[in-house]
């Protein structure tokens, strides 16, 4: 089976992708790429025969490009969810106070502001498309360094110059398994889209309470634009089921379709929560943990990409 996720070598995508293909007891050959719409292109257009994709973190919210891109392609099923703890290292080649590149996937940016601002406040900030192409980047170089984790660091060859640095402590990424095939009812957990007919008051309510009806937890809701008028969205929905929750996410459905113009249902699947000190993401013993003093009244964090 092929196995697409956001490569190159060395992502949390990576660490997702071969974690998900254990709980699936799957034998994957990984073929990394370059973005995300990619990644779920590579599946659509029968490339790969599965994918993994980052859809939220919990500092940043939602990855806008993957709901976008799920959108689009409606006949793709969510298989299996696992959330991923990270914690981010500062790679580069030279000291500490020669940095003045950082570059980073933009979320990962974005999760360890608050330490750049701190620690390498004149640095300028560079977005990649991983953090494990910017780790790529900046091999060799005596000004530039990397977001990226310290797996990246020994896959190219750097030095760890500090860890962890971020800014938020807790922060993990909710990555997807995504297949094309028949969705099956295999967990507890439904994600979903729509769009309303009409754009009136009380019309996004309406919607809702087809899910409380029915006892449907509502655990996170989330709008991106439509892209074809200004005031016009997608709502993306996720559900945990009641047991038993088949028939009551059918009965939800049945009442939500005739007031949406369109209705995706990516599927029921399980959720798996990686521990920390599984994710290879915990603190070192040592002096590599206290490299990375954290600003006052900051805490530590992660990101995902």
């Amino acid at each position: 089976m092929r196995l697409a996720y956001l490569g190159p070598a060395g992502t949390y995508g990576e660490k997702a992708a071969r974690r998900l293909a254990t709980l699936e007891g799957l034998e994957v050959e990984l073929a990394p790429q370059q973005g995300i719409r990619a990644v779920i292109q590579a599946l659509a257009s029968g490339g790969c025969d599965a994918a993994v994709v980052p859809v939220e973190n919990s500092v940043e919210g939602g990855v806008s490009t993957c709901m976008d891109a799920l959108w689009e392609h409606p006949e793709l099923a969510v298989r299996r969810a696992l959330v991923l703890p990270i914690r981010h290292a500062l790679l580069g080649s030279g000291p500490l106070e020669g940095i003045s590149e950082v570059l980073s996937h933009p979320q990962a940016l974005a999760q360890c502001g608050l330490w750049l601002g701190a620690q390498l406040p004149s640095a300028l900030q560079l977005p990649t498309s991983s953090t494990a192409e910017a780790a790529r980047l900046v091999k060799g170089s005596r000004f530039r360094a990397a977001i990226a984790s310290r797996e990246a660091a020994r896959d190219h060859g750097l030095e760890v110059l500090a860890y962890p640095i971020n800014d938020v402590p807790g922060n993990c990424t909710r990555f997807l398994l995504l297949q094309r095939s028949q969705r099956e009812e295999t967990g507890p957990f439904a994600s979903l889209a729509f769009s309303l007919r009409s754009n009136q008051p009380g019309a996004l309510l309406q919607a809702l309470v087809c899910f409380a009806a029915h006892g449907l937890n509502m655990s996170r809701i989330e709008s991106r634009p439509s892209k074809r008028e200004m005031g016009e969205y997608i709502f993306f929905v996720d559900l945990v089921l009641p047991p038993g929750g088949a028939e009551p996410l059918g009965l939800a459905l049945d009442q939500l379709r005739p007031l949406c113009e369109h209705l995706a249902l990516f599927g029921t699947y399980p959720l798996d929560t990686l521990p920390l000190e599984e994710s290879g993401a915990s603190e070192p013993a040592g002096a590599e943990s206290g490299a990375a003093s954290e600003p006052a009244g900051a805490e530590s964090g992660l990101a995902g990409a």
